[in-house]
């Protein structure tokens, strides 16, 4: 069985694009979701996908909730779940898959391993070997990032002049008090900055696709209309320069027929000329061959026409077919030429924003 339906589930729709452009050179349908709440609603009134692509780290519902919903579904528990994700440890794949995820695929994706999970996993479903996903209890924070607190801990400030001490409870020393330290304020800090510059970088990225797709768009309309103008010009010229050709061939036919006429009749007349006492058989002779002369010259040049505009006509159509086929594969090499370099112009633009952005991240973070 081969996959051939793929729902794509993503927030940013920078990841949405650049993964459907890698299914769909597979030769795969993708529909695509912008929320793990949106694709439920998908999978509740359409018919149900070969494969679910899950981003990990969503706003509202997040990748490992929508993951337990669709597994908890015996309409959809089987459908295979591949988790789009940036932590691809031994310890977080592990754990994933026993909440119900088939594989990993790094983000960004590249080609080679899209390639060898798609191929991995279709051997399974042919074999009938798909893994049975075994539902522990995951933390529900478990794909955020997760500081190291105790789920029943309280904070209080830690006291600046006391010595530290632990606070006791009927003697006992209490493990659910974590003092408020200025390494826990930043940890914090840093993990809610660092939150809001990826939504806000999320955001950008999407308006920035959004503004140069639909720049793109009205590029590629304004050319195919420029395009369709000139072949229709081109067309045009092409067929005045048909008729032109062929009214020209017609009166040429003529003249040359007539002119053949003229010179057999000026030959006729040298002839009588050179010819005295002509009698009168002689002269019904010489009318009846008048005749009989007239008669062919006229079925000859009615013939020679005839020929000659036939050809001329189908010389003139072969000349046009020619001509608009040339135009029409110009035409096409042209707009896919165009169609590929805004496609590779538009995601390089893309993935070198995203590029930067990471990286700027990694500058501020690290």
């Amino acid at each position: 069985m081969s996959i051939k339906n793929a729902l794509l589930v993503d927030d940013s729709k920078v990841a949405r694009f650049a993964l459907s452009k890698l299914l769909e050179s597979r030769d795969m349908q993708v529909n695509m979701a912008g929320s793990a709440e949106e694709a439920l609603d998908f999978l509740n009134s359409h018919e149900r996908p070969d494969v679910i692509f899950m981003d990990h780290l969503m706003p509202g519902m997040n990748g490992v909730e929508a993951t337990r919903a669709i597994k908890g579904n015996p309409d959809t528990a089987d459908i295979p779940i591949i988790m789009c994700t940036s932590r691809k440890s031994p310890s977080f794949t592990e754990e994933a898959k026993n909440f119900g995820v088939y594989n990993i695929l790094t983000k960004p994706p590249q080609t080679d391993g899209l390639g060898e999970v798609l191929d991995q996993l279709a051997s399974d479903v042919s074999n009938g070997t798909l893994p049975e996903p075994t539902f522990t209890e995951i933390p529900q924070e478990a794909d955020r990032e997760v500081l190291s607190v105790p789920e029943d801990a309280s904070v209080q400030l830690a006291p600046k002049s006391e010595p530290e001490q632990e606070p006791t409870t009927n003697g006992h020393a209490s493990s659910n008090v974590v003092p408020l330290t200025s390494e826990l304020i930043e940890q914090i800090a840093r993990s809610a900055v660092k939150t809001h510059i990826n939504n806000r970088l999320h955001e950008l990225l999407s308006d920035l696709f959004d503004e140069q797709f639909d720049h793109m768009r009205r590029a590629l309309d304004e050319t195919r209309s420029k395009q369709e103008a000139a072949i229709e010009e081109r067309l045009g010229d092409l067929s005045e320069l048909i008729e032109q050709r062929t009214r020209h061939l017609r009166d040429d036919v003529a003249a040359e027929v007539n002119l053949n006429l003229a010179r057999e009749l000026a030959d006729l007349k040298r002839d009588l000329k050179r010819q005295s006492g002509f009698t009168n058989e002689h002269m019904d002779e010489l009318k009846d061959h008048i005749t009989s002369v007239q008669t062919i010259d006229t079925e000859f040049w009615q013939t020679l026409q005839s020929e000659a505009i036939q050809q001329a006509h189908e010389i003139s159509r072969e000349t046009s077919e020619d001509i608009a086929q040339r135009t029409i594969d110009l035409f096409v090499a042209q707009q896919r030429a165009a169609n590929s370099r805004v496609y590779t112009l538009g995601l390089a633009v893309s993935l070198g924003i995203f590029s930067v952005g990471i990286a700027w991240l990694s500058g501020l973070f690290g």
